[in-house]
């Protein structure tokens, strides 16, 4: 089945693009962009004051699935994703049995494809049971469609066994993913050490920690030339390290989250909102500053969500105790596009960058983009909707948003995944199916009004 996006603005900066203009898409691709596109059948949608880009791609949730379920699951993360305008996630392995795995990989991807929203692209374990101890089944998950590998949640502790790790993952054209911490240093810390641990009096969290880890792994990379990816940056100084790094030509790249731009220590107040303890730790005003000039300048490279979801009785007690994490794939954009784009920080163009096109790359992953032949997975954001986060609002089978009661501008009304349109609770998954059947009994104009009228509602 045809269908005509109309009038709207498209933006994909890989093509320089950025006008008013139609998309003519056909058995999930991409046939034509132009002005005043027509076809012979099909459904039609006019989007004036809507904006279309390329897919948008998390390159680092937590799905939790398998072991985990009561967390978070495969379906639930994909709606959750879908709803805030994902096509495309890459999920951490820290699951229970971990993804170390060609199985885990398989499985993963399995139950994505079952469930019909977005794509999930599963992130291989680098060391077996993420123990630091000996090297995971890289050739093995590679085959089944592992698109990077990391030990997420501890970062290896072992210079020589990261080391190995760089060495057999460079092989494959993968990119090794750095959860940067040296735990000798962590050791009890909950918060930000300085000001915040000081005034609350709880176990600080050094920057340090860190920063030492980002530095050994990057004069790894200069050893083994392996590219590498920085999780999460949280310092201006860890991004200082990631910017010489990239100035002396080493395929190093980053990522920062939402929750690090926006937020630092200050925010923590005696309400104790464990909403606000992560992994790393929200740091100072300067280093968050400094994160968000990272995003304008280019030294960063993704905007992430780090989405971690817990049950509420892992967040409803003593802060000392609580699970680290904040739920993030539906309020990304929202709070970039409120915060950073309606400011005019940054451009559209670089905002598709970052939530977009850069982290395909750094995947590995095909590009998308908005022109023929492109396959069609494609974002639809409403710019002047206004949402207030509430419970309510979440897809995710967890509600632990640090952003909890913010009123913010901007969503993601619509994807399309292969052309057709998915929606968080996922009708639109079957509308393909259905309509083909209803062309069948009822005929081309029956099936047509039909599906104009789901598309349109």
């Amino acid at each position: 089945m045809a269908l005509m996006l109309k009038n709207a603005r498209l933006i994909d900066p890989q093509i320089g693009l950025d006008e008013v203009a139609d998309i003519l898409i056909r058995d999930g691709k991409i046939v034509e962009v132009g002005h005043d596109l027509a076809m012979e059948k099909g459904v039609e949608r006019d989007l004036s004051g809507k904006i279309v880009t390329p897919g948008l791609v998390d390159m680092h949730v937590h799905f939790r699935d398998p072991g985990f379920e009561y967390k978070e699951t495969i379906e639930t993360g994909s709606a959750a994703a879908v709803h805030g305008g994902f096509t495309d996630v890459a999920t951490m392995p820290n699951t229970d049995p971990v993804t170390d795995t060609g199985a885990e990989v398989r499985y993963q991807i399995d139950r994505a494809h079952a469930a019909g929203l977005c794509h999930v692209r599963p992130i291989g374990a680098l060391t077996a049971g993420e123990k630091g101890e000996q090297l995971a089944e890289i050739g093995d998950m590679v085959m089944e469609g592992a698109c990077a590998f990391s030990d997420d949640g501890h970062g290896v502790q072992s210079a020589g066994m990261m080391r190995t790790c760089m060495e057999y993952v460079s092989q494959f054209d993968r990119v090794v993913s750095a959860h940067c911490e040296i735990e000798t240093l962590t050791t009890h810390g909950v918060i930000n050490e300085g000001k915040a641990s000081t005034r609350l009096g709880m176990f600080g969290w050094p920057a340090l920690a860190e920063e030492l880890e980002i530095y050994r792994d990057i004069e790894l990379v200069r050893l083994t030339n392996c590219p590498l990816h920085i999780c999460h940056i949280s310092t201006r100084k860890g991004l200082d390290l990631v910017r010489a790094a990239k100035a002396d030509g080493l395929p190093v790249t980053c990522e920062v989250t939402p929750h690090h731009l926006f937020l630092c220590e200050d925010d923590i107040t005696n309400t104790y909102d464990t909403n606000l303890k992560m992994n790393p730790p929200l740091r100072t005003a300067d280093d968050a500053a400094a994160l968000r000039e990272g995003v304008l300048d280019g030294s960063i490279d993704c905007i992430v969500t780090d989405h971690a979801p817990h049950a509420p009785h892992e967040k409803d007690c003593e802060w000392e105790i609580a699970f680290f994490g904040t739920i993030g794939l539906e309020t990304s954009l929202p709070l970039m596009l409120t915060n950073m784009v309606r400011t005019g920080e940054i451009s559209w163009s670089r905002l598709v960058e970052v939530m977009a096109v850069n982290p395909r790359r750094v995947l590995r992953l095909a590009d998308v983009k908005i022109e023929k032949g492109s396959k069609a997975d494609l974002t639809l954001i409403d710019p002047e909707k206004e949402i207030t986060v509430t419970e309510d609002y979440f897809e995710s089978k967890s509600k632990n948003s640090a952003f909890l009661g913010e009123t913010l501008m901007g969503v993601a009304s619509d994807v399309f995944v292969d052309g057709n349109l998915i929606t968080a609770t996922g009708p639109g998954t079957a509308l393909p199916f259905g309509i083909q059947i209803l062309r069948t009994l009822e005929g081309d104009k029956v099936a047509d009004e039909v599906a104009s009228g789901m598309l349109l509602k």
